[in-house]
């Protein structure tokens, strides 16, 4: 497919290009992304860039334009998420806030028009075309079967949660003040035009979500219009704002955003507590008390020495480390991401299936990218030893309809077992296929039973 490679905006270069914008023509034959598997998916999202192009140049650095004039990849694009959804969304039991919000971009603040309780679409179809309203719908992947197998593959892809929201903003009209997000995040326009305007950030790789007063963000460093079928990618932070230009039919788009919290910091966070409850259960200078009334004063300069000594400690001790403990990351991705796409009830998700697994049976696992694998404390309460233990949680009975909802109830699904079972765990997970007797475990009833819990839990099949 040909690309014209330009910079965004007026054109006019002032150093390095912080946002690159591709222009693709349509290649006569049809383009649609390729959902076969996460990595298909990522590189036909962004084509014609290449992967390593993207996490190289722009991930995480600068925005990214796509431009494409490709009729077939637009009516798919459209297919996603539109206007005319909102009608029967509606019947299906919508309410303000949690599903819903209404809201409009009034002289540089953003002004919530949202009513109480249950949306009404005649009532919200008033608000869009009378009060030129933006309408944010949130997470429509729970309702929308394709947008449910996009970012599926994309929590795959990223091993990070992927949420959405549509916007369906009305001609000559504003939904939200200028802002940055602390998400990365990718537009796709879907229906009609809508004019953008992209500004330095204050905040680069922001950690929250703020609004930016028009006066101190300065002129735009990128001004462009997308049209459906463009993609947009900006980092967390980068200043934005957009509009639906007047005299033209409203505008559609959807902003799919990942890696909220998932940060080296993020990462430090979760894994340094497991780290110093290993030390101290072999160190003993760990497990001496601090000094009498030290949480009375201000920190003193011998507290700051002593933490600074450990810290170089647990560092050192670190570069030996074979299991990083995750304290709550990897549970918290398992729980709250969406379950694997599926045709039907979903019953090869629940019901196990195929031949019971036995001492004689070759397995392999299966759902490979929905299953999470993790050694942590015993977190059973009654087991004062608090000995490690390997966990795995998975996605596979996740609830599609709490997707990214926040104060939903959420629940792990998983198993555990004995940190002596990890040998045998890691044979099945780096095999395609391994036979039950060549485990790495002392009985053949302890090969059998895990084996057995797998299949049951629907992670594994005979081959």
């Amino acid at each position: 497919m040909p690309k014209k490679v330009k910079p965004a905006g007026d054109g006019k270069e002032e150093g390095p290009l912080p946002c690159k914008q591709v222009k693709l023509e349509a290649a006569g034959g049809p383009s649609p992304l390729n959902l076969d598997s996460p990595s298909g998916l990522f590189e036909s999202l962004i084509s014609p860039i290449k992967t390593e192009t993207f996490f190289k140049e722009f991930w995480e650095q600068k925005p990214l334009l796509i431009q494409r004039d490709d009729p077939v990849l637009a009516t798919y694009y459209r297919s996603l998420f539109r206007l005319s959804d909102l009608k029967s969304l509606c019947s299906r039991g919508m309410y303000y806030g949690r599903d819903v919000n209404v809201c409009r971009c009034v002289n540089g603040k953003k002004k919530v028009l949202n009513k109480d309780g249950k949306v009404h679409f005649l009532q919200l179809r008033k608000d869009f075309d009378q009060k030129r309203a933006t309408i944010q719908f949130h997470q429509p992947q729970r309702f929308k079967d394709e947008l449910w197998r996009i970012q599926e593959k994309l929590e795959c892809y990223f091993g990070s949660l992927v949420g959405s929201n549509a916007y369906l903003t009305p001609a000559g009209s504003q939904g939200l003040p200028p802002h940055y997000d602390d998400v990365e995040v990718f537009i796709l326009q879907l229906e009609g035009e809508k004019h953008w305007r992209l500004y330095h950030p204050t905040v680069p790789l922001a950690r929250e979500y703020s609004l930016e007063a028009e006066d101190r963000i300065g002129r735009p460093a990128h001004e462009f219009t997308l049209k459906p079928g463009d993609l947009l990618y900006f980092p967390r932070g980068t200043i934005h704002q957009a509009d639906t230009p007047s005299g033209l039919a409203h505008s559609t788009h959807v902003t799919i955003s990942t890696y909220q919290s998932s940060s080296w910091g993020d990462f430090l966070l979760d894994t340094i507590s497991g780290l110093v409850f290993d030390t101290a259960k072999a160190d003993v200078e760990l497990r001496a008390g601090i000094p009498r009334q030290l949480l009375l004063v201000e920190t003193t300069a011998v507290a700051t020495r002593k933490l600074s000594g450990f810290l170089r400690m647990l560092a050192d001790r670190l570069e030996g480390t074979r299991e990083l403990l995750s304290a709550d990351m990897k549970k918290d991705f398992a729980m709250n991401r969406l379950p694997p796409y599926y045709l039907g009830d979903g019953a090869e998700l629940s019901t196990p299936g195929g031949q019971l697994p036995g001492l004689d049976s070759t397995v392999r696992l299966q759902f490979r990218d929905h299953v999470v694998l993790t050694v942590g404390p015993d977190q059973d309460p009654s087991d004062e030893t608090r000995e490690k233990m390997v966990y795995i949680y998975h996605s596979l009975k996740n609830r599609r309809e709490t997707h990214m909802m926040g104060n939903e109830e959420t629940e792990s699904h998983g198993l555990r077992f004995p940190l002596s079972h990890i040998d045998a765990l890691k044979q099945i997970w780096n095999s395609s296929a391994i036979s039950v007797k060549d485990l790495k475990l002392t009985t053949d009833e302890e090969k059998q039973s895990l084996v057995l819990s797998l299949w049951t839990e629907c992670l594994i099949q005979v081959v």
